[in-house]
């Protein structure tokens, strides 16, 4: 018993690791711009068939592929940003909140149906000679493949955090976030750092989507379920707090698999949900957010 209950808290903490990615790049991309980009689970879509096909028609590993992954999804983010989403940034706060979201929904409208008319809603994966392969610990089993992919997570989340805490735009970006009016004043341009945090949220959905594809398997209606799963992460870490976004989607990847172990499969995301409205209701800034004011 004791070791079925480790095993699916593991399965839960890697899980979780991806939950934490994908909804780092919605949490920072709506956290500076105020653009609620709700096709960002699309964008984790088309990251995965990009791997997907990297992988069966030229035969590049999916994780060495990695980088060009996230290249083709920041050369997507920057169609997307300067052909639709650049003419909002200067609306009000609410207008650009509701008008991104109804864009967004169009947008991962047309993605799921190009993505079903090109390659079908067929389930696809990457299968190597390591998919399968497990070391065991104490009598837990580790998937290599998972593992790898919490690994990468956590690093992502690292190098973010040391890049707006160390960096020149790094800094303009979090300037812009408590004040855009007084960044512009100071010189930053916040055209540019808007830019520059959708490319981010781009490029993170996409390594999500690929490290998904070679975990898990990618189809072209994944994406709401993507979406919201990221936007709950994102309310339960709180906004501003990318660290306590990633934790959280790591406590919901648990709270789910303990679930299934206790209760049934069926009873997963009602927990799940539940959970979001306790904490919605509790303490609204988030888990680890703080109180505006």
């Amino acid at each position: 018993m004791s070791s079925l209950l480790a095993q699916n808290l593991i399965f839960g903490l890697l899980v979780g690791g991806l939950y934490g990615l994908a909804a780092v790049g919605l949490s920072l991309v709506f956290g500076v711009t105020k653009i609620l980009n709700v096709s960002h689970g699309e964008l984790l879509m088309l990251g995965g068939y990009a791997g997907f096909w990297l992988f069966t028609l030229f035969g590049i590993d999916p994780f060495l592929g990695l980088p060009l992954n996230i290249l083709l999804l920041v050369l997507l983010g920057v169609v997307l940003y300067k052909g639709i989403f650049a003419r909002m940034t200067r609306l009000g706060e609410e207008s650009k909140i509701k008008n991104t979201m109804l864009v967004g929904f169009g947008l991962g409208i047309i993605f799921q149906n190009v993505a079903q008319r090109l390659w079908t809603a067929n389930e696809r994966g990457i299968t190597t000679t390591y998919s399968s392969s497990v070391f065991t610990l104490f009598d837990v089993r580790f998937p290599i493949v998972r593992v790898a992919s919490f690994l990468i997570a956590l690093f992502v989340l690292v190098a973010l955090h040391l890049f707006l805490k160390r960096t020149y735009m790094g800094k303009a970006i979090r300037a812009t976030v408590q004040d855009w009016e007084a960044a512009a004043l100071l010189g930053i341009s916040t055209d540019r750092v808007y830019l520059v945090s959708f490319l981010l949220s781009a490029g993170l959905a996409g390594l999500a989507g690929a490290l998904v594809s070679v975990g898990w398997h990618v189809v072209p209606t994944m994406g709401l379920d993507w979406t919201l799963t990221s936007l709950i992460v994102m309310v339960l870490g709180g906004l501003g707090s990318f660290v306590g976004t990633f934790i959280a989607g790591v406590l919901l990847g648990m709270t789910e698999s303990l679930t299934s172990f206790w209760l049934g499969g069926a009873y997963r995301e009602i927990v799940a949900l539940l959970l979001f409205l306790l904490v919605l209701v509790l303490r609204p800034q988030g888990l680890f957010g703080t109180k505006e004011g």
